[in-house]
């Protein structure tokens, strides 16, 4: 199991093909991603690598993080994640990784974090059908309809479909396919949406229920 990458979203595009036709893709930039911090069994007991993007101002890092990024001889990051990844792959701190970590046809998993829609009734939170167009259902056709039961069992159940806060939360989206990368520009390109907004932060890793193909480097694909 080998590290993934950190990236930011920067919206959608699309690629045509040699026949005519187009593929929507989602663009995904990478700004000098590089392992930060390398967890051990022995000390962490597991193992995993920490990954900075992009580049922080001095003046905003505090002081702790300061002898963090110093150990690693690294410059300040915008964001840091952690992967856990196995023994055999593991990276030396201060090492950056490239957009050719993934190659054209593989299959991925993003995690990002959703948009936040704010409050949404239960049709567009949880796709509820609503109440009948007719039959004396008035004002209420796009309410949920009963909640629970009468005297028994007196209350309505915890983790009730109702209204409520939609989106703004963590989501991956499985077996992505990477249309595209330039590892000049340190840019991938994956075809279909992914979750997050604009200039939000996403994790690529290499798809759990997909094999990994046998030309993607191992343990990680390093900028030169």
């Amino acid at each position: 199991m080998r590290t993934g990458l950190l990236a930011k979203k920067l919206g959608m595009s699309r690629l045509f093909k040699d026949d005519g036709t187009h593929v929507p893709v989602t663009v995904l930039h990478l700004d000098q991603v590089q392992v930060v911090a390398a967890r051990t069994q022995e000390v962490d007991g597991y193992t995993a690598v920490q990954l900075g993007w992009g580049k922080a101002k001095v003046k905003n890092v505090t002081q702790p993080n300061k002898g963090h990024y110093a150990k690693a001889k690294v410059e300040p990051k915008m964001k840091l994640v952690e992967f856990r990844v196995s023994p055999e792959a593991m990276l030396e701190p201060g090492a950056t990784l490239s957009a050719a970590h993934f190659v054209v046809g593989q299959k991925v998993d993003v995690c990002g974090t959703s948009k936040g829609k704010g409050f949404a009734g239960g049709m567009k939170r949880w796709n509820f059908s609503g109440l009948e167009a007719s039959h004396g259902v008035s004002v209420s056709h796009r309410s949920l309809g009963s909640t629970g039961n009468r005297q028994d069992p007196g209350k309505t159940f915890k983790n009730k479909k109702m209204p409520g806060h939609l989106g703004q939360e963590r989501v991956t989206t499985l077996n992505l396919e990477i249309a595209a990368v330039d590892a000049d520009k340190g840019l991938l390109m994956i075809k279909g949406s992914v979750p997050g907004s604009k200039g939000g932060y996403v994790l690529v890793r290499d798809a759990v229920k997909a094999a990994r193909p046998a030309d993607a480097p191992f343990p990680a694909a390093l900028a030169g």
